[in-house]
């Protein structure tokens, strides 16, 4: 699942398929809303596996697309630029990573803890303050001066991109 958020958040369009022994709603829930296009727990037949493998193959790339856009800002991935309007605004890494994770999941809510788990790539700088940290640089980038956040705040829950 690590892999797979790094690879997303750079990007990478490729299907994927995870193959698994864990079959619990949350690993399947996780393994989905990391990136995945499909799940598919142990035992399993080789035919559904390969039927499973053609559906992916033939669906459209459409939610993973070049360019992202949200409101004004337009994020390219494969170019690793963000615009806001007609001007580029310039990231971290994982400033860019937060905010391609966010757009790509637009109004749903991510606790701190899940954003950690499927965004950040060091144990050494994870935390929940290190990600408030985050959140608060990247609205200064990103915010328009005297209008609500585009990153709403859900008070006892977590974070969205206020898709409002």
């Amino acid at each position: 699942v690590e892999v797979l958020v790094q690879f997303r958040a750079m990007g990478g369009p490729t299907p994927v398929l995870i193959l698994t022994g864990r079959g619990a709603l949350k690993d399947k829930e996780d393994g989905l809303d990391s990136g995945a296009d499909d799940y598919l727990t142990k035992p399993f037949h080789l035919r559904e596996l390969s039927a499973r493998m053609r559906a992916m193959l033939r669906r459209p790339r459409t939610t993973l697309e070049n360019t992202l856009k949200f409101k004004d800002l337009e994020m390219d991935p494969s170019s690793f630029r963000v615009y806001k309007g007609e001007e580029e605004v310039h990231l971290a890494r994982m400033e860019f990573a937060l905010l391609e994770f966010l757009i790509r999941h637009k109004g749903q809510v991510f606790s701190p803890e899940a954003l950690l788990d499927r965004v950040w790539t060091s144990e050494s700088e994870r935390s929940p303050e290190s990600l408030r940290t985050l959140i608060k640089k990247l609205r200064r980038k990103i915010d328009a001066p005297n209008m609500d956040s585009l990153i709403e705040n859900v008070h006892g829950v977590g974070y969205r991109m206020c898709d409002e």
